[in-house]
């Protein structure tokens, strides 16, 4: 009996202590459905802010536009001696020239020079929403119209050629026009701001409305604008693809001047 009693007391017992990983995996679970919780409110408040027809969107974009815009275009977008109207350009043009850092202007010249975007996406676009509501322009271009790899690149070089090329370059290199004023280069530059060029028509460059080209040939534009991005030059360096005229000087420069300082070099050597 003695021996019975003495391995029962040895037995051991239980302590209630939950396995040491427990706690872990506890915090893992509660990060994960807060996590998951912050993200889906985060995702829902991005969404409402970015509303074009919300209220509070376009409210949100006056406030912007008065402490960042007014100066020049006056408090109600009516323009002024600094600056334009901004009434019914629509928010195709905010968003272009507030995208791509021409707005707001960093000094008086001929015209707004690209720089580092001063806004962020949701700033832009209830800037935009607020301009958009003053009246009718045009508007951001939908997705399916931007899509690069649907559009007929031939059908967009040729347009190109007879419609861009003229300021452009025919590879859309960019060139200089009059009184200081120049042709950007459309090198690396999204689908949806070139399209927003197109509908808008910034700083010298003419209006092209679907009545002069039609949004799928906009598209095919674009396809074409691409496809010189990812197909390098065959022909070896391009010299800036500004045309014969570059390529001929540089021959007549560099080809004749080493023919030309060979010549003196063999001359002097005989001498």
């Amino acid at each position: 009996m003695t021996t019975i009693k003495k391995t029962r007391a040895r037995r051991p017992r239980k302590t209630g202590r939950r396995h040491p990983l427990a706690s872990v995996a506890l915090i893992a679970i509660g990060l994960l459905f807060t996590g998951g919780a912050y993200a889906a409110f985060s995702t829902s408040t991005a969404v409402a802010t970015t509303d074009a027809s919300s209220q509070q969107t376009i409210a949100e974009g006056q406030k912007l536009f008065a402490a960042n815009c007014a100066t020049c275009h006056g408090l109600s977008a009516q323009g002024s001696a600094e600056g334009p109207s901004l009434i019914g350009v629509g928010a195709a043009s905010v968003d272009f020239q507030v995208g791509t850092g021409r707005m707001p202007m960093q000094m008086q010249g001929p015209q707004a020079q690209k720089k580092p975007v001063q806004f962020t996406s949701e700033q832009i676009a209830a800037l935009a929403a607020y301009v958009a509501s003053l009246a009718p322009g045009p508007a951001i271009p939908a997705a399916e119209l931007l899509d690069a790899a649907a559009g007929d690149a031939a059908n967009g070089a040729e347009l190109f050629r007879i419609n861009c090329a003229m300021c452009h370059n025919v590879a859309g290199a960019g060139g200089a026009l009059t009184e200081g004023k120049f042709a950007p280069a459309i090198e690396n530059v999204s689908a949806q701001h070139i399209y927003e060029a197109m509908i808008t028509g910034p700083q010298n460059m003419p209006v092209f409305n679907d009545m002069n080209i039609t949004p799928e040939d906009k598209r095919d534009i674009i396809t074409y604008l691409k496809y010189v991005e990812d197909n390098p030059s065959p022909g070896g360096l391009a010299l800036g693809s500004l045309g014969p005229v570059a390529e001929g000087l540089f021959i007549w420069i560099f080809g004749l001047g080493a023919i030309v300082a060979l010549t003196v070099w063999i001359t002097a050597k005989s001498n």
